[in-house]
């Protein structure tokens, strides 16, 4: 699966976020460095989502499936 950087430029360099997680969001001084940096928050953002999501389910009987998209 691909993602959506949507980056805009400030005084500080750039900021930017995921447009399909935006609470993945961070900034550069370059655009390769906000790049780097928005994978590290949406690997910070998924990795919370599954800890949520284990706390949910705890004690539940659940099926979990991989799917490619």
């Amino acid at each position: 699966m691909t993602y959506t950087a949507i980056i805009k430029e400030c005084e500080e360099g750039f900021y930017g976020y995921i447009q399909e997680i935006p609470e993945a969001m961070s900034q550069g001084k370059t655009i390769e460095e906000l790049e780097e940096n928005l994978k590290d928050a949406l690997n910070v953002v998924i990795k919370d989502h599954i800890e949520e999501s284990v706390k949910l389910n705890k004690g539940k009987k659940i099926i979990k499936k991989t799917i490619l998209i």
